[in-house]
């Protein structure tokens, strides 16, 4: 069983936000794989599927980025996952808005949701996929940059990115983390760069 998790913050206020990226890729996982993502026995949203013979399931922590991994913990013993299986799918700060960056495991890098994860995991070793959210100027406060809705001219960035990031969570899927890492990590030419 793969576990595939997106992290962001429940309710309308957040929607389109820079923090709620992991949100939108599995959103965008489900819409291509034709899953329903209902709530779950705990805080989560919820949708088993399957992609090339493989068991899956699709979630949306509802604990707040901070509390993710509760949610995590839950869905890894209930359903006895082994935490290689697990993939987490956030968003960066440090990544320049577009990319995508796929590690077998690491530090929370800075990003809460992922320190949560790791302090209810007790482990570094699951991978995850970052989606790059662009930097914010160095006079701007870092949690209102992150809770802020991306502009209007990011848009064709963003959805481009989260095509992409859909298509590496299925190579992961489909062929394992170091394939996807190969495949993925790499500069990718968006429609939307700017030559």
């Amino acid at each position: 069983m793969i576990a595939i998790f997106g992290l962001g913050n429940p309710g309308k206020e957040y929607e389109m936000t820079r923090h709620n990226v992991g949100f939108m890729v599995v959103d965008a996982l489900a819409d291509k794989l034709g899953i329903a993502l209902k709530p779950g026995k705990g805080d989560y949203l919820i949708g088993p599927g399957k992609y090339e013979g493989k068991e899956l399931v699709l979630i949306k922590p509802l604990t707040y980025m901070n509390n993710s991994g509760i949610a995590v913990k839950d869905v890894v013993e209930r359903y006895r996952v082994d935490v290689r299986d697990v993939f987490v799918i956030c968003d960066d700060l440090n990544l320049p808005l577009g990319m995508i960056r796929i590690k077998q495991k690491g530090s929370d890098g800075g990003h809460n949701g992922l320190y949560s994860i790791i302090y209810h995991l007790g482990t570094i070793e699951f991978p995850r996929l970052r989606c790059g959210i662009g930097n914010p100027d160095k006079m701007k406060n870092m949690v209102d940059f992150v809770l802020s809705k991306f502009d209007e001219d990011e848009i064709g960035i963003v959805n481009d990115m989260i095509g992409l990031a859909v298509e590496a969570t299925l190579c992961f899927i489909s062929e394992g983390v170091l394939k996807a890492m190969n495949k993925f990590n790499r500069k990718v030419k968006l429609k939307f760069d700017t030559p």
